[in-house]
């Protein structure tokens, strides 16, 4: 769609911004700027606002790196959940997933992406170290590898497991219930939640 299609650069820069989201098309972000315009002023600022607040107030757990609105997020505040036992997750989504499921009362930690060396990202790119300085300082029985089961999530636990295999911490990774090649938080809550219950020892 070229700016002669548009009978406004105001409505042709708003699409722009859209379709710079991704999985939005330049279609769907023109039908979501003119919801917008027929939305009154009001609804509008607080749309616009609340992404900015979201942008300059967001925090980053500095335990989980979970996005949280204070420095600590609320699972790690959380004195009923179980601190021996951390769930490793790529993302927040993942989070958001396995909270879905009730099923697991532990502790996370966000690596904040996987390995994939296609795109550019390696183990220094990813929250490793500081899961590493957990295990190190002892207490923790129990590290999930709970990645999508992708090649990439594959080669991340296999990291992971060469990182973390001396220390004195059970190792494991969810019941193979997800599908090879699923990501994580687009598996039903009751096969992730069984995955979770059947985890099994981590084998290379």
């Amino acid at each position: 769609m070229s700016f002669n299609e548009f009978p406004s650069r105001l409505l042709e820069n708003a699409v722009n911004e859209f379709a710079s989201l991704p999985g939005v098309g330049r279609k769907t972000a023109l039908r979501l700027v003119m919801n917008l315009l027929r939305r009154d002023t009001e609804e509008v600022r607080r749309f616009g606002e609340s992404i900015i607040k979201l942008h300059e107030e967001i925090h980053y757990c500095k335990i989980c790196h979970n996005i949280s609105d204070t420095e600590i997020c609320n699972i790690c505040n959380d004195g009923k959940r179980e601190r021996t036992v951390i769930c490793v997750v790529e993302s927040i989504q993942d989070v958001m997933a396995i909270e879905n499921t009730r099923q697991f009362k532990g502790l996370y930690h966000v690596l904040g992406g996987i390995i994939s060396p296609i795109d550019g990202i390696g183990p220094s790119d990813l929250k490793i170290d500081s899961l590493e300085e957990k295990v190190k300082d002892g207490g923790i029985k129990e590290i999930i590898f709970a990645l999508s089961t992708t090649m990439e999530g594959d080669t991340t636990n296999y990291y992971l497991y060469k990182r973390l295999n001396k220390y004195n911490t059970s190792l494991t990774t969810l019941a193979r219930g997800v599908a090879i090649g699923d990501e994580l938080e687009y598996t039903d809550e009751i096969t992730l939640g069984r995955a979770i219950n059947n985890r099994n020892p981590y084998q290379q």
